[in-house]
């Protein structure tokens, strides 16, 4: 199995999702229950609770789960920053700052507060920006066995000239990543046989 090094702490802004074959880190309506059942390897989770400082997230993503204390189901605790047009208007929260300013300097602000450790990106469209802006050091992306058909795109920017990327780790950065699926019923029946 080709997989990715293990995490580090290097006070990196580390856009971050779990996303499915066909791009997408939600479901309609921020839905996330596809996920469920799905492995990861093993200590994965881990490294991210250890590397990882503050989280940004956009005011979306917050409505639909405004509770801090999920992020890697509990296992993490940190500052939580929302950013968001309307922080006079959300619903206070243990550990959670609401921001209303540039994504710039939503970065300069959890990057401080992440105290040498990483800031993790947890929402589509600041990823986004951050990306255009030139402040993202790496994208992490977990690939989930299934096709969800719609939802939350990671990278939505119709008519965006494309953004080329470097594969991190041992040889061509350039190269592409071979992924190979069967749907799960065909899987069952090619084992039958």
């Amino acid at each position: 199995m080709i997989d990715t090094e293990p995490q580090t702490a290097g006070g990196k802004v580390l856009w971050h999702f779990t996303m499915s074959l066909d791009g997408f880190v939600a479901g309609p309506d921020h839905e996330m229950d596809w996920m469920t059942g799905t492995p990861s390897r093993p200590g994965l989770i881990g490294e991210y609770v250890e590397t990882t400082g503050a989280v940004l997230g956009g005011r979306d993503g917050w409505d639909r789960f405004p509770d801090a204390s999920g992020v890697y189901g509990g296992a993490w605790e940190g500052p939580v920053f929302v950013l968001t047009h309307h922080p006079e208007d959300a619903k206070p929260a243990d550990g959670v700052t609401f921001l209303s300013c540039d994504p710039a300097e939503a970065v300069r602000i959890g990057l401080a507060a992440a105290g040498g450790k990483n800031l993790e990106v947890l929402s589509p469209s600041i990823g986004r920006q951050l990306l255009e802006r030139g402040l993202i050091d790496e994208i992490d992306l977990h690939i989930a066995p299934v096709l969800l058909g719609e939802g939350i795109r990671l990278y939505d920017n119709p008519g965006g000239a494309p953004i080329p990327l470097h594969l991190v780790g041992d040889g061509d950065p350039t190269l592409i990543v071979n992924v190979r699926y069967r749907p799960a019923a065909t899987a069952k029946t090619a084992a039958g046989r």
